[in-house]
């Protein structure tokens, strides 16, 4: 590995540029945040420290990207765009899952256990380590996969984004706080997740959701498509018993968005119907593109 290679000036200066580019823009949208500029120094410390590093980089760029766009959805939230469904989602999702009477959400909220509590937060925990170190893990272990993880996993994020504008949803906590009607201003909230903070004495999701972008962004629960793709290239790429444990956790944030009263069933289901799609439309669509096979294989040069 060398360190510091020798970079041109272009590219130095490139790198410089959307650096200061990118924190210009957050700041005009969202506000500057201290976390923005740790993202652009960790980014550029990556690219200038080693070529190993800078393979890292580009192999890990697409999550950069969905974390950029993620944090510049607050610039504008999809409850500007169109109407927020409370009561339908609420009433469609009861029709089509219930027992007792009751929606699923509403039947573990009233049947909670500390084991459960436990198991629940623990898997919502792995949302986002575990496709992140699955990564590393193809990056140092099955190179060849990385990128198209990657990429599909920020095209599965793209077509979630948009459902997100054209179909704004409260999550099941919104209605068993504040009923159906609308407040713009509700701020994020650890709904059963505040069980598992409790039993530790932390506020370990109470502040990861008083960092949320839009508490009107249920539908698709994104939470439930991530694993799917991992779990998909961890099939793909022969992972071994890694794909057990990939596989409970595919179910364990299925079944935990549900207890904790995050998502409906129905948002779990489009979650998965995200993940699906998006592999589908790589596999069967992208990856039949002369153009876009060419653009891959410069990419993965990068990474190699």
């Amino acid at each position: 590995m060398a360190f510091f290679p020798k970079t041109s000036v272009k590219a130095g200066a490139r790198a410089m540029a959307i650096a200061v580019a990118y924190l210009l823009l957050a700041t005009l949208l969202v506000g500057f945040k201290p976390e923005q500029v740790g993202l652009s120094v960790f980014c550029l410390a990556l690219f200038f420290v080693s070529t190993g590093t800078r393979q890292f980089l580009f192999a890990f760029g697409a999550f950069i990207v969905f974390w950029v766009l993620f944090d510049f959805m607050k610039a504008l939230p999809n409850y500007a765009v169109s109407p927020v469904h409370i009561r339908d989602l609420y009433e469609a999702d009861k029709r089509l899952f219930h027992v007792g009477g009751l929606s699923y959400n509403e039947y573990w909220a009233a049947h909670t256990s500390t084991p459960l509590d436990l198991a629940t937060g623990f898997a919502y925990l792995c949302w986002m380590p575990v496709p992140l170190g699955f990564g590393i893990y193809l990056f140092a272990r099955k190179r060849a996969f990385v990128v198209p993880f990657a990429l599909t996993f920020l095209w599965v994020n793209l077509l979630g984004f948009v459902i997100y504008y054209t179909f704004p949803a409260a999550p099941p906590w919104y209605v068993q706080l504040h009923g159906f009607d609308l407040n713009l201003h509700t701020p994020g909230n650890t709904a059963g997740l505040h069980r598992f903070d409790l039993f530790f004495g932390i506020h370990l999701f109470e502040g990861l959701y008083a960092k949320s972008s839009n508490v009107f962004a249920a539908m698709p629960s994104l939470h439930a498509a991530y694993p799917l793709v991992t779990l998909y290239y961890g099939l793909k790429s022969r992972a071994g018993w890694i794909n057990v444990f990939l596989g409970l956790v595919v179910l364990g944030i299925w079944f935990a968005a549900v207890y904790t009263s995050h998502h409906y069933v129905l948002d779990v289901l489009a979650g998965i119907g995200c993940a699906v799609v998006g592999i589908f439309f790589w596999e069967k669509g992208l990856m039949r593109s002369g153009r876009f096979r060419r653009f891959l294989a410069g990419y993965q040069e990068r990474v190699a």
